[in-house]
């Protein structure tokens, strides 16, 4: 089985989880903007393409590395990973 976890210096994971947090800070910010702004259909396109490339992000980022969120919200390989460190909020 191919080793997931990140390895001391694995560039990949680093970047791989760098733009997952570029993502999630735009999309946290469009979410803002979309608040007082509903009808603004420019921001809601790009919020919807960048919740889209969230998901094909985060679903790559766990085939290689394992769970980004627990309690539901992220699948596991046996053995259950998710007690394995590091995890995301970590490094």
């Amino acid at each position: 089985m191919e080793e997931r976890k990140p390895q001391a210096g694995d560039p990949r994971y680093y970047e791989l989880l760098e733009q997952l947090q570029a993502i999630d800070f735009v999309l946290v910010e469009l979410n803002l903007f979309l608040n007082t702004h509903p009808n603004d259909l420019k921001s809601i396109e790009q919020y919807n393409r960048l919740a889209q490339e969230r998901m094909v992000l985060a679903k790559h980022f766990q085939e290689l590395y394992g769970p980004l969120q627990n309690f539901g919200h992220s699948f596991s390989r046996y053995p259950f990973e998710w007690n394995q460190s590091p995890w995301p909020w970590q490094v």
